[in-house]
């Protein structure tokens, strides 16, 4: 008679501690594609950050992991970009600012991660595409939040094109 009380207690935790599967974190980076971020555009301007990645890279799977999760990252980039997330070896046709870009066998890339790197294949990339029209801005290289922080910031808050890159890092503060 215990064993059976015992056997259907566990049974029943068992059944109910399966049955509960946590909801989806809201604490995440919503990631938009080309095309949401293009019709986002025509609203209201803000830079678009593009992380620029393969499936085999393991360092994008680590910036993915570390920076962006971090939460200070995740905060700041929804508020000030448009994020949006690329695969440079994509045999999809990527349209961006009126041109469609194809998948380059001889590169073993997607023409789109081509343009953006101006060539420079690394993996990961960030790249910032600026609200004045300017081209892409490509940051080669894992990057952690504090290095992060430095470059999303320049861009983000306005000082890209005003203030020279050295300069602003000098009087830098992190707060990350």
């Amino acid at each position: 008679m215990q064993k059976g009380k015992l056997f259907f207690l566990s049974a029943w935790l068992l059944i109910f501690s399966c049955a509960h599967t946590p909801a989806p974190s809201a604490d995440h980076l919503k990631w938009l594609n080309l095309v949401d971020a293009t019709e986002n555009l025509q609203k209201e301007k803000k830079p678009v950050l593009i992380d620029l990645y393969t499936d085999w890279c393991g360092w994008c799977k680590i910036m993915d992991k570390k920076t962006y999760s971090n939460k200070n990252v995740m905060q700041y980039l929804q508020d000030k970009f448009y994020p949006v997330r690329v695969n440079a070896e994509s045999r999809e046709t990527i349209t961006w600012d009126g041109k469609s870009y194809a998948f380059n066998p001889s590169y073993r890339s997607n023409e789109f991660a081509v343009y953006v790197t101006q060539g420079r294949l690394e993996f990961p990339t960030t790249v910032i595409i600026p609200t004045d029209g300017s081209g892409p801005q490509a940051i080669p290289g894992y990057l952690e939040p504090k290095d992060f922080e430095l470059i999303v910031k320049y861009f983000g808050e306005g000082d890209y094109g005003k203030i020279p890159f050295e300069e602003y890092r000098k009087n830098f503060k992190s707060t990350w």
